[in-house]
């Protein structure tokens, strides 16, 4: 015979018994709710509220932007674009820092099925952003060593405009935002 504390379903404890999640749980309903179902274009949110002020860059203010980040696993390296877009848009001088595989949104020679070109819509998302951030006036680095060392892509390989850097220089370009005293975000997914 098995102990009632070992019983399929559940085991029971001091404050009572605690289910056991591999055990399906026969009867149970899944919560609904009940009401309209909303229109296409209808909207859900208050978008108008704004809590925070609207700041802009005083003259002379940077951001940097480093980013060590796995580029198309998901959104984080897009995100930081759009977000480095807009802090060029608010007045700041960009500087964006590709290191570790955040380098790989720089390449140059994404494209299917010919360099350049989207195989769907927003396949280039990212080397498009990139190339707007440049048009619009930031700077954009690139680890040497990430690239040959851990990539194996030239510099020639590059988006035209990015810059191939020293891997030394990943910390002096962070010491030199600071002693800037620039606006940093720092991004690093794994």
């Amino acid at each position: 015979m098995i102990p009632s504390s070992e019983k399929p379903g559940g085991v029971l404890s001091s404050s009572g018994p605690v289910l056991d999640a591999s055990v399906p749980n026969e009867g149970a309903s899944v919560a609904k709710i009940d009401g309209m179902k909303p229109e296409a274009g209808q909207e859900l949110y208050d978008v108008a509220e704004k809590v925070f002020p609207d700041i802009k860059a005083e003259p002379g203010q940077e951001a940097w932007i480093f980013m060590h980040t796995v580029p198309y696993e998901g959104s984080v390296g897009l995100v930081n674009l759009l977000t480095a877009t807009r802090l060029g848009r608010k007045g700041f001088k960009v500087s964006l820092v590709l290191y570790g595989p955040g380098v790989l949104m720089a390449s140059g020679t994404r494209g299917y099925p010919a360099v350049g070109q989207e195989a769907f819509p927003g396949h280039m998302a990212i080397n498009n952003q990139l190339k707007t951030l440049m048009s619009e006036g930031a700077t954009i680095y690139a680890c040497r060593f990430a690239m040959g060392a851990l990539y194996g892509f030239r510099e020639d390989d590059l988006i035209p405009g990015v810059k191939a850097f020293n891997p030394l220089d990943v910390l002096d370009s962070a010491l030199t935002a600071w002693q800037n005293k620039a606006f940093q975000l720092n991004t690093w997914t794994v």
